[in-house]
């Protein structure tokens, strides 16, 4: 495997600060020393490479943004560089540092109580506590205000029906951040692991996000003490506020795959030889390869103005969508390309592109599918919603 240097058509290093630049090349280390040397066995079974976790944990990749609590406190614009080179590694070790982050830490950090975030937030940090987000139903994916979920309160408890489908880290949570209805309002309730009437079954068979944890959760009768609701939030803002956290990350995530499929199909085309040349010297290698660097330089300007939009408390959601729904088509068609390139070698597990390219065909789905984003994005600029 070529050694990575990172991907910098137009010298935008130069717009990072030095602590930028040290976060990401230290995460940069620690997927080529521990990440990529072991990735391809765990796609290969199916697994997840928990032992990976202390040591994210150790370079303060856990809820990265976030203050206190033993969080590391960075800026947004480092927060997207960590998802830039864990992405870069595989699609589901993001995922897992996504989800704990954005979708688990964030709620509790943001709409839960004091007790609660002395209870979770220290552990979750270190890693010794793993999280999972249950929003997503089997009928109600794009519409999550469908959600069948239900919880009532019952003495100093809420009972707790309904299931949820896709939740990332599922099987291996300790605690679950679960939406349901109580009386008509959607809310947020931790579930600890071990609750009775809470179960998990991981799913399997994927072709995509082999090496992510990937769970169904179910609830019968499950009972909820009352402390354990989230105080802050009522609504479907709650978990589409969760939401837009992660699809910001994964705006990042998305070009550091391209950028991994584009630095393996380059370095490939330079020492694969045909008609007594290197493929790299022909114009239709080379159009592929532009293309390429072309929509990732476009993607590296758009994933820092969203960041420093979000450090200034000044970013949209319709603009978050664009960052998603962008980088990660950027990352897929580079997958594809950069697979073309490779030829037969490109549909081998000895090479990073066709494990990006199914990886990112479930990226291109969650978080809101590209087509759901594109709806955000008319809305945006006609005012009028096509999927009301």
């Amino acid at each position: 495997m070529q050694k990575f240097d990172g991907v910098d058509f137009l010298e935008i290093d130069g717009l990072f600060s030095d602590e930028e630049i040290l976060v990401r090349d230290s995460v940069r280390r620690f997927v080529s020393d521990r990440v990529l040397p072991v990735i391809e066995r765990h796609n290969r079974e199916g697994t997840f490479p928990a032992d990976l976790i202390p040591g994210m944990a150790e370079l303060g990749m856990l809820g990265a943004n976030l203050q206190g609590y033993g969080a590391a406190g960075l800026n947004n614009v480092a927060y997207g560089l960590i998802m830039q080179e864990l992405e870069r590694g595989d699609s589901g070790i993001r995922s897992f540092v996504s989800v704990q982050g954005a979708l688990c830490m964030y709620p509790i950090y943001t709409y839960g109580s004091d007790a609660q975030k002395e209870r979770y937030l220290p552990g979750m940090v270190k890693g010794e506590v793993i999280g999972c987000f249950g929003l997503t139903e089997a009928d109600f994916g794009s519409n999550p205000s469908g959600m069948r979920t239900s919880a009532r309160k019952d003495g100093n408890s809420y009972i707790l029906n309904g299931s949820k489908m896709w939740i990332t880290n599922g099987g291996i949570a300790h605690v679950a951040i679960v939406w349901g209805r109580l009386d008509g309002v959607i809310r947020g309730f931790l579930v600890d692991k071990g609750t009775p009437g809470y179960s998990t079954k991981d799913i399997h068979g994927k072709w995509s996000l082999r090496a992510s944890v990937t769970s169904e959760l179910t609830f019968q009768d499950c009972r909820v003490p009352l402390d354990n609701i989230l105080p802050g939030v009522e609504g479907l803002k709650g978990p589409l506020g969760c939401l837009n956290q992660a699809r910001y990350g994964i705006a990042w995530g998305g070009l550091g795959a391209a950028m991994a499929c584009y630095h393996e199909a380059l370095e490939y085309s330079k020492t694969r030889i045909q008609f007594d040349r290197p493929i790299a010297g022909f114009q239709m290698v080379q159009e592929k390869l532009a293309w390429m660097i072309r929509e990732i330089t476009k993607g590296q300007l758009l994933a820092l103005q969203l960041g420093k939009l979000k450090d200034a408390g000044k970013v949209k959601a319709h603009q978050v969508s664009l960052g998603k729904m962008n980088n990660v088509d950027v990352g897929l068609q580079c997958a594809r390309l950069a697979r073309s390139i490779l030829g037969a070698n490109g549909i081998t597990d000895e090479y990073q592109c066709g494990r990006h390219m199914c990886n990112l065909e479930s990226v291109y789905t969650y978080e809101g599918t590209h087509d759901i984003h594109t709806l955000v994005l008319g809305e945006a600029v006609t005012g009028i919603p096509a999927y009301k």
